[in-house]
């Protein structure tokens, strides 16, 4: 979203006095350019799908080779995972994960197939309350990221408006995340369920 500029009102300031009024021709006003309104963003309902999400943006500490990048990065990716539910479009998402982790393979098929041909998606925004990592290269070159998931209600709807299938939401899971940075940005290689 960008930032709105402040306007300033037409009225005196205080304590100044108005200045007299002179017989010299007034210069011809200049037109000011109306401002463009930006776009709201209105999330996807049982009328219709997602218009103007935001795009999520990479943390400049998501770009270092450190703890808190490695959490910020994991933070983003699941930005990223909701933003694909909304809008389908999941090309960023797919650029920063391995096309070997299957549950990621499996959501990102989903999210757009269900974006095709007139249907959409209700509901799926993923949470992040919990993110922590030792930091410590495994003996398989990942670093593992422990996130806390918290995932809304999903529902499918097809081009013509009638609901095809409502899932409730999930239970908040544990997932394990391994990632490696290489050529200067980090990468998922897998994420699967912490299982108890």
């Amino acid at each position: 979203m960008l930032p709105v500029a402040a306007c300033t009102g037409g009225g005196t300031t205080p304590g100044a006095t108005a200045a007299p009024v002179t017989s010299s021709p007034t210069p011809s006003a200049t037109p000011t350019a109306t401002p463009t309104p930006t776009a709201s963003y209105k999330p996807a309902d049982a009328s219709g799908r997602a218009q103007n999400v935001p795009v999520p943006v990479l943390p400049e500490a998501a770009k270092a080779e450190t703890k808190t990048g490695l959490e910020a990065f994991a933070r983003y990716w699941f930005q990223l995972l909701s933003y694909g539910y909304e809008t389908g479009d999941v090309s960023r998402l797919v650029a920063i994960t391995s096309p070997a982790c299957r549950a990621c393979d499996r959501a990102t098929t989903v999210m757009k197939g269900w974006h095709e041909e007139g249907r959409w998606i209700v509901g799926g925004k993923t949470k992040t309350p919990s993110v922590s990592t030792t930091f410590t290269v495994a003996p398989d070159g990942n670093y593992q990221v422990a996130i806390q998931v918290s995932q809304s209600s999903l529902s499918y709807y097809n081009a013509d408006g009638t609901l095809h299938q409502a899932d409730p939401k999930p239970e908040d899971t544990g997932n394990l995340m391994l990632a490696v940075f290489r050529d200067g940005a980090w990468y998922v290689n897998n994420i699967q369920p912490i299982v108890g």
